[in-house]
């Protein structure tokens, strides 16, 4: 039975024709479509949401196109909407569904990435299988099945090692483990958090990547494919040691700090594992570790920057992060006009566990010389949970200064100027 397609906001429904349309996909609770919509009418660009959010307040998304993404039918209802008027691009907001995303425009015959390098890039265990074929360097690795005894099969791991779930973001439920019993404990809460948070991955919740610690300073790169070659929009120094136990990323500063040799060599890496995985066009987030006179892959994936930290492209580009990967998807690039001196973000941190009271001293942190602004996205009565259960930051805080030096001691300043009050979360059991 052919699909009813909804009405589309178009703000100049006389000049239809003449204006590109993008179908955005965005999973519930995606907080990057409303950043994506903004950007697209900046640009005279008709844009149709394809979600789940039938009841979301954003107008767009309400009155989009309400599809189950993981559906198998959610490929055939995305291209029937394509009959009524053809869409110039396909963008996903999010990792979750840059799959789906590759597969339409992939029958659209529009800029995209194989399906299965877009699949490759979301599981790590994959990834890593794919990139050490290829000769990429990549930590020593093995994956664990949670469903047999683990004591055998972590026999013979070189220690200190990792502990991390196949297709989870933002540092959760890794874990760095330093001999077997604190191994096997960390597999066990891993897999704890991985039955409370069960996706549609039954390979990714019942298994587990172990790899060897890489000692050295972590970067992230932010790049944008083209026909299979990157362009490089900005490389993230990490000055925070991720040692572990957990890995919650902090600040993130550019431009980097390392020599151009390293930034090459990182550069140079990034390529090779975006070509390894079969990565030809869009948005490109690695992250790698430096050990001396080295350069080990953590993660390629066929997505942007997560969060807000998304901002920082503007400095380096002249442009909006959202604005670059519209203009790609539906071939129109834009030059790039990078901005002098430095930028950076600190994603604040949840150190404890409880429920949240007031974050005292934010006034003291916009007074400091060089922070542009502080976004606090957890609010009072919030329930705080830390790394490695945690998926969140309480907000982000950013600054611009004359040299990346001045930018990473602003927001070190502003950030000891905060203080988190916390109450304890007490919890009711029921004994009957």
């Amino acid at each position: 039975m052919p699909v009813a397609l909804p009405a589309e906001d178009v703000p100049d429904p006389g000049n239809q024709e003449a204006r590109p349309r993008l179908l955005l996909i965005a999973p519930p609770g995606s907080y990057r479509t409303a950043a994506y919509l903004e950007t697209a009418r900046d640009l005279g660009v008709d844009v149709l949401v394809a979600s789940e959010g039938k009841y979301s307040l954003v107008g767009e998304i309400a009155a989009g196109l309400h599809v189950d993404l993981h559906s198998p039918s959610a490929l055939q209802v995305l291209l029937q909407a394509n009959q009524t008027r053809p869409f110039s691009g396909v963008v996903a907001t999010d990792d979750a569904s840059v799959e789906l995303a590759s597969r339409i425009a992939q029958a659209l015959d529009l800029p995209h990435n194989p399906p299965h390098a877009a699949k490759l890039s979301r599981r790590k265990d994959l990834s890593r299988q794919a990139l050490q074929l290829a000769g990429v360097p990549v930590p020593a690795f093995r994956v664990v099945d949670l469903a047999a005894p683990l004591t055998a099969q972590l026999q013979d791991i070189e220690f200190p090692c990792v502990i991390k779930p196949l297709a989870m973001s933002a540092s959760r439920g890794v874990i760095r483990a330093d001999d077997p019993a604190a191994a096997e404990a960390a597999c066990n809460r891993v897999q704890a958090l991985l039955r409370e948070a069960a996706g549609k991955d039954e390979f990714a919740d019942s298994h587990l990547l172990v790899e060897q610690f890489v000692p050295g300073p972590e970067v992230a790169l932010e790049g944008l494919l083209q026909r299979g070659r990157l362009r490089v929009l900005a490389v993230f120094d990490k000055p925070d040691p991720l040692d572990g136990p957990y890995f919650e990323e902090t600040y993130y500063i550019t431009p980097s700090r390392h020599t151009r040799a390293v930034q090459q060599r990182l550069i140079d890496c990034v390529q090779a594992a975006c070509t390894a995985h079969g990565l030809r066009e869009g948005p490109v987030h690695a992250e790698a570790r430096l050990p001396p006179d080295g350069c080990i892959i953590m993660e390629v994936a066929a997505r942007t920057i997560g969060g807000e930290c998304a901002r920082l492209l503007d400095f380096g580009t002249g442009h909006s992060l959202e604005a670059l990967v519209i203009s790609h998807a539906i071939a129109r690039p834009l030059q790039f006009a990078p901005q002098p001196g430095g930028a950076g973000v600190l994603m604040l941190p949840i150190t404890c566990a409880g429920i949240l009271r007031r974050i005292e001293g934010i006034t003291a942190a916009r007074a400091v010389p060089w922070i542009e602004d502080i976004l606090i996205s957890r609010r009072d009565g919030y329930e705080l949970v830390p790394l490695p259960e945690g998926n969140s930051y309480l907000g982000f805080m950013f600054a611009r200064a004359p040299n990346a030096a001045q930018v990473e001691s602003a927001l070190r300043a502003a950030h000891a100027s905060l203080k988190v009050v916390t109450a304890p979360l007490l919890r009711i059991e029921d004994r009957r």
